[in-house]
């Protein structure tokens, strides 16, 4: 049986359970898998993490160097975060330069940390438009199980708070930015898909909150289209998930 085909046969199969108000692992249409994070695992970074989401895997690293600050901002340390869905993970990922997939992580989980102002920039100068404390965050994906975003997010959230540095001293992170991620199949919009979900699905879409429970980035994808009560309606769900997703954060 060709590829092609029995994919037609797993999203036909997560489309008949979704209408019957169902998912493959039993969860509910607004239920997020269990959610285990592990930091300063990796002696080398100066913060670290691991976090798993079901079988999702992702590894984080902070790393921490100096540079001359932007024209533009002389009194703001910078960011940088990268990210790598491996081979490792998935077969269907392989190495090389980075892909569409991989960027897109990396952007999304970028934007939550940044413009949730996570991070005390102006607490990363050292010397006002001379030299700025530069935080690099690596992203890595262990185990492939559907919804990186969700899981590299928190993983990165984490080993941002669990970075320091022999000058600086603990990294100046003050907000918990998490993103939650919903997807469209069929009429059904369910919450954390899993790879099966992932593949079925026809429209994406990530809510990132910070601690006060006010958005601070979103992200689209797919070939569907989302209305505004439907954005609304997700919001409200990822607001109430993030409270206690953010518990688990130390």
């Amino acid at each position: 049986m060709s590829r092609a085909i029995v994919s037609k046969i797993e999203k036909e199969n997560v489309l008949a359970l979704a209408e019957e108000g169902k998912r493959l692992d039993g969860r509910k249409f607004d239920e997020i898998r269990p959610i285990t994070i592990e930091t300063g695992l990796y002696a080398r970074a100066k913060g670290s993490a691991n976090v798993k989401l079901g079988n999702m895997e992702v590894a984080a690293g902070v790393s921490i160097g100096t540079m001359e600050p932007y024209p533009d901002s002389p009194d703001s340390g910078t960011l940088s975060v990268t990210a790598e869905l491996t081979p490792l993970s998935y077969e269907h990922f392989s190495m090389g330069p980075p892909s569409d997939d991989d960027i897109e992580l990396s952007r999304v989980v970028d934007r939550g940390i940044r413009e949730s102002k996570a991070i005390e920039m102006d607490k990363l100068v050292v010397e006002s438009g001379v030299e700025v404390r530069s935080v690099f965050v690596d992203l890595w994906t262990l185990n492939y199980a559907g919804n990186p975003i969700d899981a590299a997010s928190l993983a990165g959230v984490a080993a941002l708070h669990n970075a320091e540095d022999e000058e600086l001293g603990k990294l100046p992170v003050v907000k918990k930015p998490i993103a939650n991620t919903f997807i469209k199949i069929g009429e059904h919009i369910l919450l954390d898909p899993s790879l099966e979900e992932e593949k079925a699905l026809e429209a994406r879409f990530t809510v990132t909150l910070e601690d006060t429970g006010n958005v601070c980035a979103m992200q689209k994808a797919g070939s569907s289209n989302w209305t505004t009560d439907e954005i609304l309606a997700c919001v409200k769900i990822a607001a109430k998930h993030s409270k206690e997703t953010r518990k688990l954060l130390k």
